[in-house]
């Protein structure tokens, strides 16, 4: 039987058995024979090398379509043989990457680590070698039991290729020179930083102990978030390739190269998390494999400790460093500019925006100051935005002790023929109703008698209303900027903050930032 004949099969005819028991030996001729070599070897492990893993998961991956073509997932005689088949694509596609892992690993130039990142591959290769090597095995027996014919296995010495030979082609194609050595560094850089922000859940998990692996999996680790971040680093990877290999740029900063290969070890230890996680979600928490077939080729413990302790905490540890790499490129091409934003409405710089000012300059790693009335300020640290607040106070109450001078329910009137207390309200209401307050606490309550007890109305309203601005039931609005001097990038995303009112509206409600600062909600 032929693919094409195959292929014309009705949806709701049977094949065959014989016929199927047939194409399945003719397709499974080759990698039976490897499994069996395996099976019956007892040559070191090592020879199971990078060429054998490309040959195990080829040949894998067809069988798994073809059953898959057929229905075997559906069919109680043939679901086990399936399982096997897709057991050893799985496994064979993560030991795979970590042959590629070890075999560029030089090129890489990853910035050093306080782990033993070799080993640690070396040691969840063989842990992913011999889960093929035992579904190999059970595959060997299922195939026997199907009447499903196995070949002789060839010499595993046989099935590997030769030793490669050392080296690498000498680099001769001149590199293109780029227009703007700064804008491609920062492009990259931001990017990657963008990035690095939605890999958060795999940084935070990989500093957790065994005892708190599970409780990650799957609200934090998932096959679909793996996925999705996989995605994220491989488009990274390729936005490296398309505009900075190969460039004069590359050539210059010698950053950049390290950037690429930390870029590439997390999509690779990534790709590998989100098989692994795959075989845990499908195959031991959902119960869709018999518990029989799941404890013959992989203890749980040992995949889900694979799993964290190798390709979660490496991916977490090398975006981490890659994260402070990119902070000290950008603050190297940084274009140094200054912006002039208004002060927030609501009570200043309390503890909200000044909680996202400080997030965004943090994220780039940049130095940014806050200026107001001469002094500055570290924009990284929210405490010290709040201490812009103690100026911006005073700015206030310099103004609110002018407009109450000015006006009509205190130029000319005498302590002494008036209600105090009654006179700070209908000045506060009044001022409310041009603009000039916000007025937080209805109804609002005042004490029963000013405290300044020898001071004029002026000074008494004044002292009033300040006390209601500190106690947070009103506040003075005075259209108020200040000054941010740093990175233009950086002044960039605070002005889109500022834009939006840096995440309240006049009331302290929360406001929806842009997808620009997404970033921030992590």
């Amino acid at each position: 039987m032929n693919d094409r004949t195959a292929d014309g099969f009705g949806e709701g005819e049977v094949v065959r058995e014989d016929e199927f028991v047939k194409l399945v030996a003719h397709r499974s001729a080759d990698l039976l024979s490897i499994m069996k070599a395996l099976a019956d070897s007892e040559l070191p492990a090592d020879l199971i090398n990078r060429q054998l893993i490309a040959r195990i998961l080829s040949q894998a991956t067809q069988l798994v379509e073809l059953l898959d073509r057929y229905g075997a997932h559906n069919n109680s005689k043939w679901r086990i043989y399936r399982l096997l088949m897709a057991t050893v694509k799985g496994f064979a596609g993560v030991s795979y990457e970590m042959h590629h892992i070890l075999s560029v690993l030089p090129s890489y130039r990853l910035i050093p680590v306080d782990r033993d990142f070799v080993g640690a591959t070396e040691e969840a290769l063989d842990f992913s070698n011999g889960v093929i090597r035992r579904s190999g095995m059970e595959m060997l027996a299922q195939a026997e039991e199907l009447q499903v014919a196995i070949p002789e296995g060839a010499a595993l010495e046989s099935l590997s290729s030769p030793q490669l030979p050392s080296g690498v082609l000498s680099r001769d194609r001149p590199a293109h020179t780029e227009a703007n050595v700064s804008q491609t560094v920062t492009f990259l850089a931001t990017a990657f930083l963008n990035v690095a922000s939605e890999c958060q859940g795999v940084r935070a998990a990989s500093r957790v102990g065994p005892d708190q692996y599970a409780s990650f999996i799957p609200n934090v680790i998932s096959e679909e978030k793996l996925r999705y971040l996989c995605h994220r680093l491989h488009n990274l990877q390729s936005l490296y390739d398309t505009w900075v290999s190969d460039t004069q740029t590359e050539k210059i900063d010698e950053n950049l190269p390290v950037l690429r290969g930390h870029i590439s070890v997390g999509f690779h230890l990534l790709t590998v998390a989100t098989s692994l996680i795959h075989y845990y979600e499908r195959h031991i928490e959902s119960g869709h494999s018999t518990r029989r077939s799941v404890a013959l080729l992989v203890n749980p413990a040992e995949l889900l400790h694979t799993t964290m302790s190798y390709s979660v905490l490496f991916a977490g540890v090398f975006l981490d460093a890659a994260r402070t790499l990119c902070q000290g490129m950008l603050k190297n091409y940084a274009e140094i500019s200054e912006i002039e934003l208004p002060v927030p409405r609501y009570r200043g710089f309390h503890v909200r925006p000044s909680t996202l000012i400080a997030k965004i300059v943090l994220y780039y790693g940049s130095d940014v100051q806050l200026k107001l009335n001469g002094h500055s300020y570290d924009a990284s640290t929210p405490l010290e935005i709040f201490r812009a607040n103690e100026t911006i106070n005073a700015s206030k109450r310099q103004w609110l002790a002018s407009a109450v001078a000015e006006h009509d329910l205190i130029k000319g009137v005498c302590r002494d023929c008036v209600d105090v207390m009654d006179r700070v309200r209908q000045i506060v209401t009044d001022l409310a109703g041009c603009g000039k307050m916000m007025i937080y606490a209805q109804p609002m309550v005042l004490r029963d008698a000013p405290v300044n007890e020898n001071g004029t109305l002026l000074e008494c309203v004044i002292d009033e209303i300040a006390h209601l601005q500190a106690t947070g039931k009103i506040d003075i609005n005075v259209e108020l900027t200040i000054k941010f001097r740093g990175d233009k990038r950086v002044l960039n995303d605070l002005k889109l903050l500022a834009d939006h009112g840096y995440g309240e509206d006049n009331l302290g409600n929360d406001v929806v930032l842009p997808n620009e600062l997404a970033y921030l909600r992590r």
